[in-house]
């Protein structure tokens, strides 16, 4: 392969500034102005190696699908950089026709109570250090981990999924309706 092509499986990202990254092993450890938080690269088929202000990425083999890789790890990288800076935020809406919906949080926990009248509470995880805070109609999730924020308000949106009835007709649930960078109150 020429110099050129080889090029195209390395690739570096800024770490920005107010964020040191530490590395042991596969781990990333990130810390920044929001908070503190980790990700590990053991899964991921990609050569980490830190300098002064950038992360130096390579692939272990030169085929189409690392590429792939290379530049999911990448925006991994980058996202959490940019959450522990800005921070990220989603908003959802609690919807029903009929019975009303309460949202609670205890602990780890998200608990949908009533959901089109049932007695058994839905209960569903918190993932990593996202904040839920129920607000009235409004369920907002705030944190510094894009992929922790976004899988909080998928498993939300999947607990209170309409089950063998017609979707268009029972819209019941909670739902995303608004995702952005920076952290609201």
């Amino acid at each position: 392969m020429s110099t050129s092509q080889l090029e195209k499986f390395q690739d570096e990202v800024e770490i920005p500034e107010g964020v040191t990254i530490t590395q042991k092993k596969h781990m990333l450890t990130f810390v920044g102005p929001l908070g503190k938080t980790h990700q590990s690269f053991r899964k991921i088929p990609v050569n980490l190696e830190i300098t002064d202000s950038k992360v130096l990425l390579t692939t272990i083999d030169q085929r189409k699908k690392d590429y792939a890789i290379l530049h999911a790890a990448r925006s991994l990288i980058r996202n959490i950089c940019e959450g522990l800076i800005t921070g990220y935020t989603i908003k959802m809406k609690v919807v029903f026709a009929h019975f009303p919906i309460t949202v609670k949080v205890e602990g780890k926990d998200v608990i949908i109570e009533n959901f089109q009248g049932e007695r058994a509470p839905r209960k569903t995880v918190i993932v990593g250090n996202t904040k839920v805070i129920p607000k009235g109609e409004d369920v907002i999730l705030t944190g510094e981990v894009w992929t922790d924020i976004t899988q909080t308000a998928a498993n939300i949106e999947l607990k209170t999924k309409v089950k063998n009835k017609d979707h268009r007709v029972f819209l019941d649930g909670i739902y995303a309706f608004e995702k952005k960078k920076g952290i609201d109150k």
